[in-house]
């Protein structure tokens, strides 16, 4: 298992719609999320950041992520949610989320 950070803008215009959609996270995404071996996936929103932590359980996290960008329900899912968001300031363009290096772990 490998656990994972993210971070993420939300525009502020689309806090409410946003946190209103993930108050009922369409079935077919979530099957998706967990037909990709990512489990414990939680999304924490603060000043418009968003950070998000996963663990991941699977094998091969590209071959994964790459399923899931082929759902066609996570991809019209992504689509509603893109317009809300925007990168993290030096990500790189082939990524949307922001990666952040795990520093510390305490079981």
């Amino acid at each position: 298992m490998k656990r994972y950070g993210q971070v993420l803008k939300l525009r502020p215009e689309f806090r409410d719609d946003y946190v209103r959609h993930h108050a009922a996270v369409w079935p077919g995404v979530l099957a998706q999320i967990h037909r990709s071996n990512i489990r414990n996936y939680s999304i924490f929103l603060r000043d418009g950041i968003l950070f998000a932590y996963f663990e991941y359980v699977g094998s091969d996290f590209d071959a994964d992520m790459r399923a899931m960008a082929a759902d066609a329900e996570t991809r019209r899912w992504w689509a509603l949610m893109e317009p809300m968001q925007q990168q993290w300031p030096g990500t790189p363009a082939q990524q949307w989320w922001a990666n952040m290096p795990e520093v510390f772990h305490a079981d």
